[in-house]
């Protein structure tokens, strides 16, 4: 891995803890972190109440660059690993 990427594999990192420690603020609980599937990675599973929220992160620079950050293929990818375990995660009552 290079030094560049290594750099922004731990902002990415970090930035994933800064919106672990908000969504708890708000009163969610993290009840998966990083959650691998063989379709792609779940960045944060949380609940607050009856809700179960899938929380993909990205963390750039400069709030224009958000705009690149995630596309269409990469938007399919996270759907399709929420999809893989989405039924982990519910119970009777809980909306996803």
């Amino acid at each position: 891995m290079t030094a560049k990427r290594e750099r922004a594999e731990k902002a990415g990192r970090g930035g994933e803890e800064e919106a672990a420690r908000w969504l708890e603020g708000e009163g969610w609980e993290i009840l998966a972190r990083r959650r691998k599937t063989k379709l792609g990675e779940i960045d944060l599973v949380a609940r607050r109440e009856n809700l179960i929220a899938f929380v993909e992160v990205k963390w750039r620079r400069s709030v224009p660059d958000l705009d690149l950050a995630i596309d269409e293929r990469r938007l399919a990818r996270v759907a399709a690993a929420v999809g893989a375990v989405a039924h982990e995660y519910a119970s009777d009552g809980e909306d996803i």
